[in-house]
Formats: C-alpha cells, structure tokens, sequence
C-alpha cells in the first residue's frame, strides 16, 4: 500500500469532491426542501427481499416510499444511486454515546445535591439505607438527563455509519434508565427517540470503603432494594385503598423508580459477561420475576439453554492483545487466548441457537472497529443476513422501538446508511448518511498541515545495525491517527512492536524484542520518517547507539542530478514524444461546483519523469509516480480517507504555458487549469 506525502493533497481534493456534492443539500435545506430521493440503488430493507434497483423517497423526516417502481417527486432533492447500497441506519445497542465522563465519585458524608440525604458514612450505615443515599444505587438517574449533544465521538459514531444508540450512564451498580437515540440533533431533546428504555445494572463493586465494596455485596444491595422496593408497592397500594387512619408510607425516589422493573414494564439490562456472571444474573431476574437483557454476553453461547426468551445485546468490543510479546515474559494464560478466539465466534454459536441478539459497540476505544469486528463474526460463523438483523431491525425490536427504526418501510424515520460496496466487504465505504431524514455531513479525516507525513501503514524494508553490521528486516507498520501497530521479521527475529507511534511532524518512535549476538534484548527505534523513507537511531537496552535507514516499495526514485551541458538561454533536448516540458512553477485555479479554489504546481522534469510539489490552502505535498508523453502528463496518488485507501488520479495536458486537466476518484471528480510563470522553467 503506498501513502506518501501526497496525503494530504488526496486529503484536499476529497474535500473539494465532497463539498460539491453535500452543498447543494445544505442549501436545500435551507430552502425549506426536506425531500430527498435515492434512486437506482440496491435496497436492503431488511422486512422484506432485496431490491436490486430501486428508489427510496424521504418526506418530512419519515421514509415515504420505496420499491422498483417508485418515481422521484418533482420537488425532491436527488441522488443518483448508480452502485450504491441502502441500509437501515445502523443502530449500537449499548454504549454511552453522549454521556459525559463523570466528575468524580461523591466521598462518604458528600451531599449529592440540594436536599439530598448525606451518603452513608459507614459500611454498617450503608447496609442499612441501600437507596439513594448510597453511591452507586440510583436507579432514578436518567440517561436523557445526561446527554450532551455533538463531539467529537458522535461525530465519529456517524463517520461509521451509525445513527442511533442506546446510551446509559457510565458508573454504578444501579446504573440508571437508558434512552434510545438518534446521533444528530442540536438539543438532547431532539435527538430523543424513547426515554426510558430499561434499567441498567452492573456487578461491579464499588472502590474500597463504600458499599457494596465486593460481589457478595453487590448481589445483597441489589435483592434488598428490590425487597424494600415490593414492600413499598405493597405499602403504598394498601393506603390507597383505604388511607383513613393509616399512616402514610415514606417515599423514596430510588425505590419509587424500582415498581416499573417489579411490574415487568421497565426491562432491566444487566452488564455480564462470564458464563458464571450470566448464571447469577438470571437467578436474580428469575427470583423477582424481572424482564432481562443480557449486556456484553462474551460467553452466553454456553448458556444458551437458558436464553430462549432472554435477548443478548452481543458486545463487539473483542479482545485483543495490547502489549507485544516478550520472550522472556511468561504466556498468556490458556484462557486469555480462549477468550481472543472465542469472541468472533459467539454470535454465530447465538444464531445457529436461535437466540435473538442485537450487537452493541461495548464502549470500544475505535468506533470503527463496529463493523470491522462484524466483518470478524461473518468470517467466524455469522451470516451477513443475521449480521445485518443485529445491528438494525433486531436492535430496534429489542430496545422497543421496532415500530419506527431498524428497516427500510413507508412511514418510519428515515434513518438510513449508504454505503459504495456491500457493507460486510472490507473495502466498503460509507458515502451518505440520514438522520431524521436529513443527510449528515461525514467528514474524512482532515487534511495534515503543510510538511506533515503521508503516513505510516505499509511494508518496510530496514537495515538496522546494532553493532554487527548492516541486518536486513521486514518492518510492517498499521498506523491509526498518531498509533502504529506492527511487527517486525528477518535477521532480528520475529515480534511485535510496542509503544509505537508517528507524530505529525514525522518523529517515529517504538520498542520492540530483537535477537542480538543470540540474545534477545529490547530495542527502542527513534528516528523521521518522510514519504517513502525512514531512518534514525537503535538502541538495545546497555547497548551502545545503532543505526537504521528503510524504505517502502513504492517510491518513486529520483534520478541522480548530472551536470547540464546544455548551453545557458536554450531548453534543454527532450526525449521523442514528452511533448511540452513541463518544469517550473505553474499556478491551479480548482473547480470545485461554483467556486475556485488556487493552488502553485512547482514541476521537475527529467526525461519522461516528473516530480516537485504542489502548495495549497492546505499546505504542501510532494508529487510521486509522474510521468509525461505524447498524449500528456499523468500521475497517480493513494490516501486513507475514512479507514479504506482511495487512489487519486490527476491528468491532463499542456501546451507552451498554460494546462488544463482532471482530477478523478471513485468519490467524484473535479477538474483544473493552471498557467506557468513567466521564465519559471529557466
């Protein structure tokens, strides 16, 4: 894979390409136009068989029509769906999207709130008030209280074509009522699909000193609220029959919030994911009778037997090694990489069961990893169809609002994701995306600033020398933002990196395991790394200094520099068919719809090769892989643009001082012309 530093000129035309597409929907909106039509598009509704050309017609923010045969009103706004498919808008069935991360853990004694009561000063205290009163116990905390629309994570959730979530909030054993959510809106309020939707509950004890403070406490807390909670139903329905000469029972709002979950009209969601953990969790949901979804589920295949009416929101949020293997180091233990194996796995063990399960993101630090790890169960079991279910019209059915969200049909929320290639294929990428029926402005990762590094993702070849001469190694580097993940393999052994990452600016650092004079040592690389090339220095722990250079396969090689014998004030002789020579300094105007946007094209020419950078708004960039003939010039460029590489083609032809040309990707095109300045080639 080739990623130079014409990254960030790939960066930039994708930009151009998409504001010429998303402007004229941001002016119709202006306009008052809320009506938009894909047509010519495969069409996976989900409720029924796919359709393989089609148009689906959005009106008001509600899906109002869809199928073969469906004309675009007049007043719509469309798209041209030509090899493009449409989705339910993906739903994550459990995160919190929205929730900002808690201030801090209120102390013993600490008040939470006006009028509330103290928390419980001491262990013996707390047992005895396992209410509001106790840290982690507030069944009444309302997620939609919570919600902070926009940010950068829900921005991010809708790169990845997601558009609605459950969210609940983040600590407790008691964690609080969840609401279900679409991912746009300027107001909380506005993003609100159903509020609540369940209770959620955790297993986790509470830090040292407060209880619950352990497992066998956690299970105590929660049966005595639910007791205390029956015996003020029974309290309460006692007075109201007959209150004359009865004291009234005293209130409390954590127990209050507790007689939906008694009367089995609030479901209660419970975060496990043990075999052993899933067990005691349905042995408390059978003890009182309580309607319960199991969170997270990494091993609810082995309990299958008692999930028959019990929905699994299954977490995608698969583990992982995070630390590079050290020879030295003990192994993982057998169950860790059980675990690692098993993962994939689970949901289709869950299908070929028959259990209903929905796929949540599990808090997962990448939410791109959402569908990469669905791609993971598809190769391990899953069918694409169940996949699909899991993350639309399953997660809509089990979260309640399977009326208005999760599949492709006249009169529900015209949620909806597009993407070019099926969404399951590796090299898929999200294009559209409706919210409410309105299309939301995804933004490719911005461009680098002037110098930064293309990137690091490849193959590499290195010469590392730590003393014993020159070694050569096979580095493979997988770069996310500032992270690098990789290993490396040849006459240093074979191992992971650690501690690895690429600054903007190009400054590389990462450790990893080599073998040495037949020892093995760490090594800790620091060095720059510009286009094609890296180097720096290589040190192994007590060792001195070493060095290491490496390149890319890839990279365009310039030819050595010789001395010009051409006479001063004539061009230089051209090779048959290079047509006009194209060296110097060439001012862009780029057409991006109604508006131009400059740029300078500084080109070297030597024989049919071409070089030299181009300068923007948005920095400067270096040109690889040009090339000039009879018929003009041409060269070709790759950058990650939402996690898939993108190949850019810029062509075009020149004649004295002045060209004209195209620029072309999959995601569009857009075209340019550009005039030499005066004596610039001399």
């Amino acid at each position: 894979m080739r990623n130079r530093h014409l990254r960030t000129i790939c960066a930039t035309f994708t930009l151009f390409v998409l504001a010429a597409h998303t402007v004229p929907c941001v002016r119709a909106q202006r306009n008052g136009v809320d009506t938009y039509a894909i047509t010519n598009a495969r069409i996976y509704t989900v409720s029924g068989p796919v359709i393989e050309r089609g148009t689906v017609v959005i009106r008001n923010g509600l899906i109002a029509a869809v199928g073969e045969r469906v004309s675009a009103p007049a007043d719509a706004r469309v798209i041209d769906g030509t090899g493009l498919s449409v989705y339910p808008g993906l739903i994550d069935a459990n995160t919190t999207l929205g929730i900002p991360q808690p201030s801090g853990s209120p102390s013993p004694g600490e008040r939470r709130g006006p009028g509330a009561a103290p928390v419980a000063p001491s262990l013996a205290a707390a047992a005895f008030t396992p209410n509001m009163t106790s840290p982690g116990l507030q069944p009444e905390t309302l997620a939609v209280d919570l919600i902070q629309p926009g940010g950068e994570q829900l921005e991010a959730a809708r790169n990845a074509g997601l558009t609605a979530a459950l969210v609940a909030p983040r600590e407790g054993i008691f964690l609080g009522q969840s609401a279900f959510i679409n991912l746009a809106g300027e107001t909380s309020q506005q993003m609100v699909v159903r509020s609540p939707v369940a209770l959620h509950v955790g297993f986790t004890p509470l830090r040292s000193g407060i209880y619950p403070a352990s497992l066998m406490g956690v299970f105590s807390a929660l049966r005595q609220m639910l007791l205390d909670a029956g015996r003020l139903r029974d309290a309460n329905q006692i007075y109201a029959r007959n209150p004359r000469g009865l004291r009234r029972p005293d209130q409390d709002r954590s127990l209050l919030a507790l007689q939906p979950v008694l009367a089995r009209e609030l479901p209660v969601v419970m975060h496990v994911n043990s075999e052993r953990e899933i067990r005691r969790a349905l042995d408390l949901a059978q003890e009182f009778n309580l309607r319960v979804i199991i969170s997270g589920g990494a091993e609810s295949w082995k309990v299958t037997d008692r999930l028959r009416d019990v929905p699994v929101l299954l977490s995608l949020n698969f583990p992982r090694r995070t630390t590079a293997p050290v020879p030295e180091a003990d192994p993982d233990p057998i169950r860790v990489l059980r675990d690692r194996v098993d993962a994939p796995k689970t949901a289709g063990r869950l299908a070929a069961a028959r259990i209903r399960f929905a796929f949540q993101s599990g808090a997962m630090t990448n939410i791109q990893d959402y569908l990469a790890n669905a791609i993971k169960a598809i190769e391990n079991g899953l069918s694409r169809e169940d996949a699909l279910r899991a993350m639309t019209i399953n997660a809509a059915e089990i979260l309640g609002v399977g009326d208005r969200l999760g599949t492709i049909e006249v009169g529900k929320i015209a949620n909806l994701t597009v993407t070019r290639g099926d969404l399951f294929d590796r090299s898929a990428r999200i294009t559209h995306v409706f919210i409410d029926g309105r299309p939301v402005d995804l933004k490719p990762a911005p461009p680098s600033p002037a110098g930064a590094v293309a990137g690091a993702s490849g193959t590499w070849t290195l010469n590392v020398n730590l003393g014993e001469g020159d070694q050569s190694v096979t580095l493979v580097l997988q770069q996310e933002g500032e992270n690098l993940r990789g290993s490396i393999q040849g006459a240093l052994g074979s191992a992971q990196i650690a501690n690895a990452s690429v600054s903007p600016s190009g400054e590389l650092r990462f450790t990893v395991p080599v073998t040495v004079g037949g020892r093995t040592t760490e090594a800790t690389f620091t060095g720059t790394l510009t286009g094609n090339q890296m180097r720096g220095t290589a040190q192994t722990v007590g060792g001195t200094p070493g060095s290491f250079s490496g390149t890319r396969p890839g990279a365009a090689a310039t030819p050595p520099t010789t001395p010009s014998t051409t006479p001063p004030g004539t061009q230089p002789a051209r090779p048959p068919g290079t047509g006009t020579e194209l060296s110097g300094t060439w001012t862009l105007t780029l057409a991006v719809g109604a508006r131009t946007v400059p740029g300078t094209l500084q080109l070297r020419q030597q024989g049919p090769g071409l070089s030299g950078t181009l300068e923007s708004p948005f920095g400067t960039t270096e040109l690889d892989d040009g090339s000039i003939g009879a018929e003009g010039f041409r060269f070709t460029t790759h950058a990650i643009v939402q996690g898939r590489t993108v190949e850019m083609t810029i062509a075009g032809t020149a004649k004295a001082n002045q060209m004209t040309g195209t620029i072309t990707s999959e995601i569009g095109s857009t075209t340019f012309t550009g005039i030499r300045l005066e004596n610039s080639n001399e």
